[in-house]
């Protein structure tokens, strides 16, 4: 009887873990944006249309932890030229690379009510580099059924993912631009 009761005991954080609440990152109305100044007075903008993930219960109580995915092949550019060129393994390399991942340090639900900074790491080319993303106040809550839009910006240099083609025509930082959209999924 005393075995029952301690694997019992055992079992009942696993058992707790497993009705918490996480978030799935609705793929049909988040996206991501870029652009990056060409010559200095023009831009190139595009946008991912398949960003997934979760985001989950953080380690301390009232935190959370985002693990996204971006796939590079989504991106939508203003031409099919363009396009390919972004692609490419001068840029992209989505032969090579096909997914950006972003995986959050936790972060407290504070900072998506009053905004602050969401950092991480995001894996672009092969490459692991941190990341800070500024967030817009909104508020999600923990327990409820309608989705919550969350609304990130951040830089990356180039640079730093090994994308040093082009230099002369093209910034080495890049504008992020994020809209999130979370819908509540029990596990």
């Amino acid at each position: 009887m005393r075995w029952c009761a301690s694997l019992l005991f055992l079992l009942l954080p696993a058992l707790a873990a497993a009705i918490e609440t996480d978030y799935r990152i609705d793929p049909t109305t988040s996206q991501a944006t870029f652009e990056v100044r060409l010559f200095w007075v023009d831009s190139i903008n595009g946008h991912f249309t398949q960003v997934v993930g979760d985001v989950l219960p953080g380690p301390r109580a009232d935190s959370w932890v985002v693990d996204a995915t971006i796939a590079v092949d989504s991106v939508a550019m203003s031409s099919s030229r363009i396009r390919q060129w972004v692609l490419a393994p001068s840029f992209f390399d989505a032969g090579h690379h096909p997914v950006i991942h972003f995986v959050s340090d936790p972060f407290a639900q504070a900072e998506l009510d009053h905004g602050g900074m969401l950092s991480g790491y995001l894996t672009m080319r092969g490459v692991t580099a941190p990341i800070h993303f500024a967030v817009q106040p909104t508020h999600c809550e923990r327990l409820a059924s309608e989705p919550c839009t969350i609304l990130l910006h951040g830089n990356l240099q180039r640079s730093t993912f090994g994308m040093t083609s082009d230099r002369l025509a093209l910034s080495d930082s890049v504008e992020l631009n994020l809209s999130i959209t979370l819908q509540r999924e029990s596990r």
